[in-house]
């Protein structure tokens, strides 16, 4: 089963309980040299920054769920594409699928998609730093 990284709406335990019932969540994990960003659609990417990273939650992704998963990231649309990536997780480095936005032109987020993913952040006591990066961008 592959490993997924999410930092946005895909850090919500309920939300992906319904769109990947069979994936489960690993906990904790970071993607380094790269910073969050808002797209130009208002959802958040990753961008390239050697200076920065991201914090997210690391998920064991079931093989039937990547369709899904797939189709909420927009992927046919080209909303976003995604690519293997090295993660950082409470066990060690990790090889994970990561979905970045298509068009990282600067856009303004979406303040209840913002809300649900602070919410998200806290729950898994993602630290201050990350909860500070995501309301920066409010």
């Amino acid at each position: 089963m592959p490993l997924y990284f999410a930092y946005g709406a895909n850090m919500n335990r309920a939300a992906m309980a319904e769109r990947c019932p069979r994936s489960t969540p690993l906990g904790p994990a970071i993607l380094a040299r790269h910073r969050l960003a808002v797209m130009r659609e208002g959802w958040l990417t990753a961008v390239r920054d050697a200076n920065a990273r991201v914090h997210g939650v690391l998920w064991e992704l079931a093989l039937a769920d990547v369709p899904a998963l797939d189709r909420f990231e927009g992927l046919d649309a080209g909303l976003y594409v995604k690519a293997a990536q090295p993660v950082i997780a409470a066990k060690g480095p990790k090889r994970a699928l990561v979905y970045f936005g298509a068009n990282a032109a600067p856009g303004r987020v979406r303040p209840d998609y913002l809300r649900d993913i602070l919410a998200a952040a806290r729950a898994w006591e993602l630290p201050r730093e990350a909860i500070a990066a995501l309301e920066r961008l409010a």
